[in-house]
């Protein structure tokens, strides 16, 4: 079947339609409430408790949006059904960002696992049962290419294999995102496209660091003084959420999914050297040399951190962007921009000390 190519989709609303954000105090979340305010959607996000409002509206005044009276807020959790049908009930669109990830391995694979797959669940059912349009799920590259292929080519036609030795958070976005599928495709009555992003980098809205972030934060205080030789994909924040807009506006994205990832993979060191090259009087404290695969595979042994790096044994991954920019019209900027402003927010902050 051939699909509608829309290079410069509209994506301002021009009804004052409703969009439930789940997810909304991470570094995605964030960027999403304030792009959608921005284009003219009336914006409703799920917390988990009350609190947390005033973190989600800091963070959209931080990306420069004022809410002006256009977001309100709802109460629900991954791991209750409490909630949900209100919190669902009028919206034409939901993104659903929400989802565990953890800085450190749990002790049970199924305390990240559980709220993942069930909240996806709930929330899509709430979504069917609301006459909601489309549901925009974030998952994850992670359940797309960690199961290593031999020509090193991955597109969305590929799913990790969940029986792999792979961390927690890789199983729980891919049975997370199986489940979803399965569930559109056995009840209907709404819409589901996916988004699969790589490491999400870019400008912070605060001061709370994400684990892709954090590692440009530990680079640049000299924390990591050698790196494994790993390869990964690299998304900018605010393509990743332009991204979910095309994805929930065009009629072609209903049934599919999107791998968002800027360019070509590259490696710990090759962030390093961005790094060293743009602020030049840090240089010194980024990493300058990369560990063997043998030295990798010895220290996963003993250090849970390096399994994924052990389990990619070096490969350098083509992850194909081609779908999200031929079918959507997408156009991330460049891999390196990403690096370097993401640096340049952390300074800002005041999150590298001296």
């Amino acid at each position: 079947m051939g699909h509608t190519v829309q290079k410069d989709m509209q994506l301002r609303s021009t009804d004052d339609a409703l969009v439930l954000v789940t997810g909304a105090t991470g570094h995605l979340g964030g960027y999403s409430v304030s792009r959608l305010l921005d284009e003219g959607y009336r914006v409703r996000v799920s917390v988990r408790e009350a609190g947390q409002r005033d973190e989600v509206l800091d963070r959209v005044r931080q990306a420069g949006t004022n809410p002006d009276g256009r977001i309100e807020f709802r109460t629900a959790a991954l791991s209750a059904d409490e909630g949900w049908a209100e919190a669902v009930d009028g919206a034409r669109y939901v993104l659903h960002h929400a989802s565990p990830f953890p800085f450190t391995p749990p002790k049970d694979d199924d305390e990240v696992i559980r709220p993942a797959r069930d909240g996806a669940l709930r929330v899509l059912r709430a979504a069917r049962e609301t006459g909601v349009r489309r549901v925009v799920l974030t998952s994850s590259y992670a359940a797309v290419g960690y199961t290593v292929k031999p020509d090193g080519r991955y597109s969305e036609a590929d799913w990790t294999n969940v029986d792999d030795d792979i961390p927690a958070y890789h199983r729980s976005k891919t049975l997370a995102e199986r489940a979803a599928w399965d569930h559109v495709r056995d009840n209907g009555g709404v819409e589901l496209s996916v988004v699969n992003p790589t490491g999400i980098f870019g400008p912070l809205l605060g001061a709370r660091v994400s684990a892709s972030t954090g590692l440009v934060q530990a680079f640049l205080q000299g924390t990591m003084p050698v790196v494994p030789r790993m390869y990964f994909g690299v998304v900018d924040v605010r393509d990743v959420v332009d991204l979910h807009l095309r994805a929930m506006l065009h009629p072609d994205a209903a049934g599919e999914r999107f791998i968002g990832v800027g360019g070509p993979s590259i490696s710990f060191l090759d962030m390093a050297k961005m790094l060293a090259r743009h602020l030049p009087s840090l240089a010194d404290r980024v990493p300058a040399r990369e560990l063997s695969d043998e030295e990798v595979r010895e220290a996963a042994k003993t250090e849970p951190a390096l399994r994924e790096a052990a389990a990619l044994r070096g490969q350098i991954p083509v992850i194909s962007n081609d779908k999200a920019r031929t079918i959507l019209g997408w156009r991330p900027r460049p891999v390196e921009t990403t690096i370097t402003e993401t640096a340049d927010s952390l300074v800002k902050l005041g999150l590298i000390t001296a």
